[in-house]
Order: structure tokens, then C-alpha cells, then sequence
């Protein structure tokens, strides 16, 4: 049985990744993986749903144990993908999703390097300000924050496998969709060719 795909999406905060990331699962065969962090859960978290949410003592003896695929620093909690659970879903055959930071994406490139990465890109920044805003869960200065973050984020795009722009939900979903099926299609070949051998 041929292995599954990892799949990597990354975005700045109010790029609509998650969202982007919930549709996916409602169209396509795919599971996503649950990160850990150390941040507060939100009122509307679920704990082994949304994330798992760990103490920072827990994370750091996951990081010295080598449990942890990748992990980063964000906004002063920690991120990160516990590795048991992908590595066995792929060992399956199932294919992977990821929604991470570029920090922790970049780690996984290294690791897999034939994981696929994808960055969801806002219109414009004048935008991302907007829906950062109508968010309404953050205060001027953490917007600020924010979208000093996302600059450096964006320089890390072009180390992506795909840019796809987030103007349209609808169509930014099915082209994420398009670049799954792209890779799936391409393993099933690779796993017909090694049958024959």
C-alpha cells in the first residue's frame, strides 16, 4: 500500500485558513492533524478537537523526548505537531493536513521533503487589516502585531510548494482541492508502476 500525503497550509492570521481548512475536510478524503499549544483554550475549543492544550512544562518534555514533528513560538505560546499520529496516519495511506505556521511548516520541508506546502495569501494587506478587525477578538496593538508577523510570513511564501490567494473562499477551496487531487493522482500512478514491478 502506497503511502499518504502530507499537506502543509500556512497563512497569516486573518487569511481564512482555517476556514479554508474546514471545507477541505468536507471534500476531500483527508484528516488533519491536531496541534498542541500552551495558549489559553477559547470559549469555543475543544480540547483534542481544536488543539491539544498542554502546559509548558508538558510541551518542552514533548520537544526533549523528540514526540513533536515541529514546533515554534508564536505570540509567546508554543505550536506544534505531535509526530506519532501523522506518521502513522501516512503509514495508512491516509492523506494529512496540516494547518501550521511557516516556522513549523519549514521544519516539516526539512523533515519531509516530500510533504507538500501551501500558503494562503490575503487580497492585499488593507484587507487583512479589515478582517483582523471584524474579528474583533483583538485590540489595536495586537492587530499591529499581527500584521508585522504576517510580513515575515508572506516573505516565506515563495518557499512554498503553492501561493493560492484567499479573494474568493469558493474558489480559493477548490484550488487547494485541485493541488490535493494533483498529488494524489500522481501517487497512484507511482503506486501502479511499482505493482508492475
Amino acid at each position: 500500500m502506497n503511502k499518504g500525503s502530507l499537506f502543509v497550509i500556512s497563512g497569516p492570521s486573518g487569511t481564512g485558513k482555517g476556514t479554508v481548512c474546514e471545507a477541505l475536510l468536507k471534500k476531500e478524503p483527508i484528516f488533519l492533524s491536531v496541534s498542541a499549544t500552551t495558549r489559553d483554550q477559547r470559549n469555543n475549543e475543544v480540547d483534542g478537537e481544536t488543539y491539544y492544550f498542554v502546559s509548558e512544562e508538558r510541551f518542552r518534555s514533548m520537544i526533549d523526548e523528540e514526540k513533536m514533528l515541529e514546533w515554534a513560538v508564536y505570540n509567546e505560546n508554543y505550536y506544534g505537531t505531535p509526530k506519532k499520529a501523522v506518521e502513522d496516519m501516512l503509514e495508512q495511506g491516509k492523506n494529512v493536513l496540516l494547518e501550521i505556521e511557516p516556522q513549523g511548516a519549514l521544519k516539516v520541508k526539512e523533515m519531509l521533503p516530500e510533504a507538500v506546502l501551501i500558503f494562503i495569501l490575503p487580497p492585499s494587506m488593507k484587507e487583512l487589516k479589515r478582517r483582523l478587525e471584524d474579528r474583533g477578538r483583538e485590540n489595536a496593538e495586537q492587530i499591529r502585531k499581527r500584521l508585522d508577523a504576517a510580513a515575515w510570513e508572506m516573505e516565506q511564501a515563495p518557499k512554498y510548494n503553492e501561493m493560492i490567494v484567499n479573494d474568493d473562499l469558493e474558489a480559493c477551496v477548490e484550488d487547494v482541492c485541485g493541488v490535493i487531487r494533483k498529488r494524489s493522482s500522481k501517487m497512484e500512478r507511482l503506486d501502479a508502476l511499482l505493482n508492475e514491478i
